[in-house]
């Protein structure tokens, strides 16, 4: 499965392969080529800009001795990937990746799970819990969201530098949280 907008389609092409040689399902989620093994998600290709990538879903849990596991970004807490940019480099690696695929099957298969620190310690902006404390009806909405539309508010908020900034970006979305709805969900 290739993306056709994707420069990257000869990489990709080669990472796909791989991945369904070592037993993975392949499926288009997310617009991208996902893999798959009993039912849940293993790994997924991804083309950037500079490079393209195969994310491993578990991939904070994989031992990796080679250090070539990147994370995605700062706030990342499960994903995992390693990146490509050339046909050549993805054969010099075959080898490596399969060992890495089939440690990801291995992890699926014992059911371990991420332990994810933020939904355990979400620490609410003072602007926020202000607000929150003044308005009633704009807290018991804020708790009514799912626990991932909390933390990207939470992120966006607490990602101002200066107190007014925050304060602007709570107010910005106030009406959005009282209808229910997340950062980026679409109105009706």
């Amino acid at each position: 499965m290739i993306l056709r907008s994707s420069k990257w389609q000869p990489e990709m092409k080669k990472l796909g392969a791989t991945l369904r040689s070592c037993g993975l399902t392949e499926a288009l989620k997310w617009g991208k080529p996902c893999y798959g093994f009993g039912g849940s998600n293993v790994a997924i290709v991804q083309p950037f800009k500079e490079h393209c990538a195969v994310m491993f879903f578990k991939g904070a849990l994989m031992k990796d001795p080679k250090k070539v596991l990147v994370a995605p970004g700062e706030n990342s807490q499960a994903g995992r990937r390693i990146e490509f940019t050339s046909v050549k480099e993805i054969v010099a690696a075959e080898r490596l990746l399969r060992a890495y695929v089939d440690e990801a099957i291995a992890l699926e298969k014992s059911g371990k799970k991420i332990d994810f620190k933020q939904k355990r310690e979400l620490s609410l902006p003072e602007e926020l819990t202000a607000k929150l404390k003044q308005d009633p009806k704009l807290a018991a909405a804020f708790r009514a969201l799912t626990p991932g539309r909390q933390r990207a508010y939470v992120m966006f908020f607490s990602g101002a530098k200066q107190s007014a900034t925050r304060t602007a970006r709570v107010e910005k979305f106030i009406p959005r949280i009282l209808s229910g709805k997340g950062m980026t969900d679409r109105q009706p």
